[in-house]
């Protein structure tokens, strides 16, 4: 037995399992048969991930570190005989992942403890593992309400020549499950053929993706369920049930070399058709309750406060920025006229020349308002509304209205309830003899 009869780490309580954040303490018992010579007596606590892309092997092509203590629990002595207890205490970051063992890596985490000798002399060493779980709630996961849903066509050629379709659609009833629920899957199968489909088949699998140099997939099937088959021309509903065993999360949060991924996949043996649903498993099931508080409590969408806004702004902000036009007296005005192909170079309403006769360019034109042959007089009823630096053709001829024609009533705008005229506006006769 040596000198060293008993050495070996005790985790308080026994516990093994922790959470990220928590405490990790326990004691060291050495028990020797005969006095010890040490140097120093340490723990170490530390987690890791390792990675390789050979099947069980533990030389490691890429690692990953997530922390590493070591304190000394005793200094350089001698341990006398019989049994000797140290006690010590570590601080789980908050970072660290969940621990995970795979075939083509793992994530670890351990404690060690270390009896330095001196020189020549034996060391002794002993280890034990712990495990972390990082809870994965489901309710906190991005989109994980509501069914999913997938459909897919394939067609097939059978007996050489005739070509056939086979339309298949799938849903499961969650996207996101815990240990023991139950996945519900309903597939519907439409078998445009001549040809009787292959069994049905529905599965859990896991894919686990280890990033190496060129990463390595690892997939297995965690479940299947079998149904029957289709036969041609026929549409068949199938729903099925997977119960979902103890399985690791779907997020490793915190490590960047493994990458966990579950779907239920819903395939035909013949022909090959399969399509794929993903999923979520985590630790903390889903809560109706809660997502229906947290949509009754969510705000209106930005998008539907702009639209309010913006609504509002043009309610309120049409009548306090358009200036208010001068009232005018309530009577039926003539029609705007039809333009004419000779204009005046300004802006401002002029009459046609002395020599603007009928059967001249536009003297065709005719207006509902004023059926007359002659459109001399023809003007915009607002033509006249007198603004600061408006001002009028000076080509134009004194000339009398035709017999017979009607010359548009002016409407005067009252200005008493406006500020910016300052003087009555022209009168007509003046505003055409100018």
């Amino acid at each position: 037995m040596g000198k060293l009869r008993q050495f070996d780490i005790t985790f308080d309580k026994n516990k093994e399992v922790y959470s990220p954040g928590e405490s990790i303490s326990g004691t060291v018992t050495v028990h020797v048969n005969q006095p010890l010579l040490c140097k120093a007596i340490k723990v170490n606590c530390n987690g890791f991930c390792g990675i390789t892309s050979k099947l069980n092997d533990t030389a490691w092509t890429s690692e990953e570190q997530y922390f590493n203590s070591t304190f000394s629990v005793a200094d350089k002595g001698t341990l006398k005989q019989g049994e000797h207890t140290f006690p010590f205490k570590f601080l789980i970051p908050d970072s660290a992942p969940t621990s995970f063992e795979g075939n083509y890596g793992r994530i670890l985490y351990r404690l060690r403890a270390f009896i330095d000798t001196p020189r020549f002399a034996k060391d002794y060493n002993t280890e034990k593992a712990f495990y972390l779980l990082r809870l994965l709630n489901l309710n906190e996961v991005p989109d994980i309400w509501g069914p999913c849903c997938s459909a897919v066509t394939q067609q097939f050629t059978y007996m050489l020549v005739k070509t056939g379709t086979v339309v298949l659609k799938a849903q499961t009833n969650m996207r996101g499950y815990t240990a023991g629920q139950v996945i519900q899957v309903t597939a519907s199968i439409h078998n445009q053929s001549g040809k009787t489909t292959g069994n049905m088949a529905a599965s859990l699998m896991q894919r686990v993706t280890y990033e190496t140099k060129k990463p390595t997939h690892d997939l297995r099937t965690i479940a299947e369920v079998e149904g029957g088959v289709v036969k041609p021309g026929k549409e068949v509903e199938w729903k099925e049930q997977i119960i979902v065993p103890p399985l690791p999360q779907s997020s490793l949060a915190g490590c960047d070399l493994i990458k966990i991924e579950y779907y239920v996949k819903v395939s035909l043996k013949s022909p090959d058709v399969m399509l794929t649903l993903p999923v979520h498993i985590g630790n903390v099931s889903l809560d109706e309750k809660l997502h229906l508080s947290k949509t009754a409590a969510s705000p209106p969408s930005a998008a539907a406060e702009g639209s309010a806004a913006t609504a509002s702004t043009l309610d309120t902000g049409t009548s306090a920025t358009t200036p208010t036009l001068p009232p005018r007296t309530a009577q039926k005005l003539p029609p705007r006229p039809i333009p004419r192909p000779r204009v005046s170079s300004h802006n401002s309403p002029s009459a046609p020349p002395a020599d603007y006769h009928e059967g001249a360019e536009g003297g065709n034109l005719m207006n509902n308002g004023f059926p007359n042959k002659r459109q001399s007089q023809l003007v915009s009823p607002n033509a006249f509304s007198y603004a600061p630096g408006l001002f009028f053709s000076q080509n134009q001829q004194n000339k009398e209205p035709t017999a017979g024609a009607t010359a548009p009533s002016i409407p005067h705008p009252d200005y008493g309830v406006t500020a910016y005229p300052h003087d009555a506006p022209p009168s007509y006769d003046e505003s055409c003899n100018t």
